[in-house]
């Protein structure tokens, strides 16, 4: 049986604060949103551009998708009182890195999923893009275990804009004048060749691929380029003492090792008219 998971009241609060806060700030484009099921535990996998991005992604998600939005957050972020309260009241899950904890949290993620049919966010890289031209890097394995495992769909979601609003690495934030975002999910990712096999390195390697895959192509769709042959390895740069983008050859031998998770409109209108507010 589904458990509740969330205070009803400070949900109700949570939701019309932030999106009061962006209607100020952004003007959202919402598309594919008919590919987020109505019910029923699902992952949201979407490539990571800016720390701005949990607020826009929660907005997408709870007036563009009609679910509410479930993130695994660091457990630094938890520890602040007022904040860790209204993430446990919104049923969030903490996440503690490098410890026993994180197989706890993953174990939450897997309850949240398959027990109370929760919409679950992720972001596969781990991190914020390291891309120098932000488009999604390698990922680690994690969103791939955990949907191979429990059997959920990935829904794979882009987005662009946020990095206009809180460039990452920087101290500057940028409100107004407001920001156009776009976002576009995407038909579940076609995991079906990875199903009843053994979950072995080399098989989640290749089902991150597919997910970041798919992740990639509807940014492509988004901001109107061609994305990069291979996707850009932090370690792989690292190794070489350059920010820049490895080689064809080196990229792929990268991403085989990797083991590791203009208008004043008003609103935003989703594609399929479950949504005609960006508010």
């Amino acid at each position: 049986m589904a458990k509740q998971r969330e205070s009803r009241w400070v949900k109700a609060v949570v939701s019309r604060i932030v999106r009061l806060v962006l209607w100020f700030v952004t003007k959202p484009e919402w598309k594919g949103t008919e590919h987020v099921p109505a019910k029923g535990g699902v992952i949201i996998a979407l490539n990571h551009l800016s720390l701005a991005d949990p607020l826009t992604v929660a907005h997408f998600l709870y007036i563009g998708a009609r679910r509410w939005p479930t993130f695994t957050m660091k457990e630094g972020v938890m520890r602040i009182p007022v904040v860790s309260a209204v993430a446990r009241s919104t049923g969030q899950i903490p996440v503690k890195r490098g410890s026993t904890d994180a197989v706890k949290a993953l174990h939450e993620a897997e309850l949240a999923l398959t027990r109370d049919g929760s919409s679950v966010i992720f972001y596969p890289e781990g991190t914020c893009t390291r891309d120098p031209d932000l488009w999604p890097m390698t990922a680690k394995t994690g969103v791939a275990r955990l949907a191979l495992t429990t059997g959920v769909p990935v829904v794979p979601v882009a987005h662009w804009g946020e990095q206009h609003i809180m460039p990452y690495g920087s101290k500057k934030v940028s409100l107004f004048p407001r920001k156009r975002l776009e976002f576009r999910a995407g038909p579940p990712v076609d995991l079906s060749r990875f199903r009843d096999r053994p979950l072995t390195g080399t098989v989640l390697r290749e089902a991150t691929e597919a997910i970041m895959a798919d992740i990639t192509g509807l940014q492509a769709q988004i901001r109107g380029e061609e994305p990069p042959a291979v996707p850009y390895d932090p370690r792989k740069a690292r190794a070489a003492g350059s920010g820049e983008r490895p080689s064809v050859d080196g990229g792929a031998a990268a991403a085989q090792d990797s083991t590791a998770p203009a208008d004043d409109g008003a609103g935003a209108k989703s594609e399929n008219g479950k949504n005609s507010t960006g508010a």
